[in-house]
């Protein structure tokens, strides 16, 4: 029996169950460290997949960066729990229904008819040398290169609008302006005071 399969159920279990507890525990620390769980084990399902740089590229950027951001503004947030606790059973009505739907979608898609090894046959192992970031970089840069320059042009455009929505002018609000600070001389802001030396006691 080959390892392969094993592994991929173990991570997937684990998958999703770290998934379902990110949208179902009530502590907002705790959905960070289950979201981050769930990153993992994706990363190890794309590594069996020979998908080595989507693995780390997960790792790194959203493991390492965007879900240590997560967690610091959850815990600076200081969100009260005990609201969201009252809500969960009240929406629960509406979570159902939605979930059912998902889980048909699901089942409709990736389900039995459409996948399986009768279907789609296993891809063919390459070999040791084998660069997977070569190989991405490649089809990004030759195949699709006007997709992913025009996803590079719109997320320049939504950086530029977030930043000039955040410098926005509020009233009572103290800035800073450059010019003037360098402009400021040494005696508008150091007063040199001189004062006789005195003998101890």
């Amino acid at each position: 029996m080959a390892i392969e399969p094993v592994i991929f159920w173990v991570f997937s279990t684990i998958l999703v169950l770290s998934a379902g507890a990110v949208v179902t525990v009530r502590n907002p620390v705790h959905a960070v460290i289950f979201l981050v769980l769930a990153f993992f084990t994706s990363a190890a399902i794309w590594i069996l997949l020979e998908a080595e740089f989507l693995a780390l590229a997960l790792v790194l950027v959203y493991v390492g960066a965007v879900m240590v951001l997560f967690l610091f503004v959850v815990m600076m947030l200081d969100i009260n729990i005990a609201p969201l606790r009252e809500g969960f059973v009240r929406n629960l009505w509406v979570g159902i229904p939605v979930l059912a739907i998902v889980i048909y979608e699901l089942w409709v898609v990736v389900g039995e008819k459409q996948f399986g090894l009768d279907k789609v046959a296993a891809p063919a192992g390459h070999a040791a040398d084998y660069s997977n970031t070569k190989e991405l970089g490649s089809i990004l840069y030759t195949v699709y290169m006007y997709p992913f320059e025009l996803a590079a042009v719109i997320l320049l455009v939504a950086i530029v609008a977030a930043i000039a929505l955040t410098l926005r002018r509020r009233p009572q609000t103290k800035y800073q302006d450059p010019a003037q600070q360098v402009l400021v001389k040494r005696g508008d802001r150091v007063r040199l005071v001189k004062m006789a030396a005195e003998k101890k006691q």
